[in-house]
This record gives structure tokens, C-alpha cells and sequence, in this order.
């Protein structure tokens, strides 16, 4: 990916977007903390945290064409009103942990016409509460977010402990298991950036990160929910062509065959 930079600067502020020389300048960051000269960081469009001294970073002005090709690639592209029946697309429930990501989902369903309720709540507390919130909102689909990472200096991929949050999202999805056991009645969409997908599928979850390990996009989850929410409910979806809408596409998401969650009805 290329950025347009305007150079390297000698202050930063909160707020500012940066990218790190050390990692060739390959993720754009918002500035969210300055604490004894170490700059905290968050993706821009990555779900990624991190830190970093002054001398790593450089400003720039605006992300390239790729990021914008992407942006305009995944608005919603629906048509409910087309014929005389109608359409009731599933409902979502939104957990994450990071209020920024968050809101830029809802306005994605939003944009969508889509019913959908956002929790913000840490990656830890959701197991807690989960089985609360789906009965009192009942989704037809639910996301689990956040933030993640693979410590290799921890283990193996195949090591649970090896992760941020990895387990936290295990826990909150097997809690929602035990509340409903079916994929179809209930989608289960989970992780984050480099997340343990294969321990994310067999807890139970339909869509999970991360197959390689690598980061996703903030908006990934939504738009796997989106497109579960306008699925027919009656067909399996296209499992591939699902995947392949999201930025890394079958690197960055996993899942499993599943049905659709929209009813359709007649007449208008």
C-alpha cells in the first residue's frame, strides 16, 4: 500500500495520523495518547493497537487509491422495494470493544437499512453479560469484536494463551451456544486482528478471524453481518463470495455454510 506523505515532523499531537518507518509505513494510525514520550496508537481502518516512540513516526495526508477503491467497493449495493413483496432483513447485535470501530459499523448498517443495536464493552466482560443481551435484544446475528493479537514470543498459533483476546471471544462465544445451538438461528460473526479462527469455529462461531493471522479491516464484521442480514433464509449463502467482500478476503475470514436470516412477504 502507498501513502502520500507530507514528511516527517518533530511534533505530534492526539489525533494525528501517522505511519511507523520500522514497518515500512504500512498501516496508517491515529494518535489516540502521548505518555512520557511513548505515542499510542490505533488503526485507522485496521483493527491494530500499538505504541511507539517519536522518531518512528511520519505524518501523512490521506490514504491512496486502493483504500478508496475498497471503501467505495463495499457500500451496501441493495434494492428492497424492487418488486411487491417486501423485506425483513435480520436483526444485528454489535459487541465491541473499541467505540470508534463501533460507530463506524452502525453507520454502515444504517446505510443499509438495517436494524442493529451496538454495545460497546470490554473483550473480557463480554462472556459476563452476553447471555443477557441476546435476550433482551434477540439478534438474528451477532458480532464479537474488538481488538486481538498473536504474541509469538507466547506460543504457537495453535496455543490459545498465545493471544490477546482470543480467549475472551472463545468464552463469549460458547455462551452464546449455550443460548442457541443452531449456526441458522442464531450467527455467530467473531475476532478480531489475528485472532485464533480455527478455536473461534469450533467453539461455535459461523464467521471467525483470522485464518492467516493477518489484520482485518474495522468494518470486516459488519460487512459479513451485512450481507447475513440480506441473505435469503431459506438458501445456503455463497460462503466464498461473502469472504471475498471483505478486505483480505479468505486470509482475514473464515467460515461455515450457513442459511440466510431475511424473510421475504407479499404484498407490500
Amino acid at each position: 500500500m502507498t501513502y502520500n506523505y507530507v514528511g516527517d515532523y518533530m511534533n505530534f499531537d492526539i489525533g494525528d495520523l501517522v505511519t511507523r518507518k520500522s514497518y515500512n509505513n504500512d498501516t496508517v494510525f491515529v494518535i489516540t495518547d502521548i505518555i512520557d514520550d511513548i505515542y499510542y496508537l490505533k488503526g485507522l481502518n485496521i483493527r491494530l493497537i500499538a505504541d511507539s516512540n517519536k522518531e518512528d513516526l511520519v505524518k501523512f495526508d490521506k490514504i491512496d487509491e486502493e483504500n478508496k477503491e475498497f471503501e467505495e467497493r463495499i457500500k451496501p449495493d441493495i434494492n428492497l422495494s424492487r418488486d411487491d413483496y417486501f423485506y425483513i432483513p435480520g436483526k444485528i447485535l454489535h459487541i465491541d470493544s473499541d467505540l470508534d470501530y463501533l460507530n463506524r459499523c452502525l453507520d454502515y448498517y444504517k446505510e443499509a437499512n438495517i436494524w442493529a443495536m451496538g454495545i460497546n464493552e470490554t473483550e473480557e466482560n463480554v462472556p459476563l453479560y452476553i447471555k443477557d443481551w441476546l435476550e433482551e435484544y434477540n439478534p438474528n446475528i451477532i458480532v464479537i469484536t474488538g481488538h486481538d493479537a498473536y504474541y509469538k514470543k507466547k506460543g504457537s498459533q495453535n496455543n490459545l494463551n498465545a493471544y490477546k483476546n482470543s480467549n475472551n471471544f472463545v468464552k463469549a462465544i460458547k455462551e452464546a451456544r449455550k443460548f442457541e445451538k443452531s449456526h441458522d438461528k442464531l450467527i455467530i460473526i467473531a475476532g478480531a486482528c489475528q485472532s485464533d479462527y480455527e478455536e473461534l469455529i469450533k467453539a461455535g462461531a459461523n464467521f471467525a478471524s483470522s485464518p492467516k493471522r493477518v489484520n482485518i479491516h474495522a468494518l470486516d464484521p459488519a460487512i459479513i453481518a451485512t450481507k447475513m442480514s440480506l441473505s435469503d433464509v431459506r438458501k445456503d449463502i455463497d460462503l466464498k463470495d461473502i469472504i471475498e467482500k471483505t478486505k483480505y478476503g479468505k486470509n482475514g475470514i473464515g467460515g461455515v455454510i450457513t442459511k440466510g436470516t431475511m424473510y421475504t412477504g407479499y404484498p407490500r
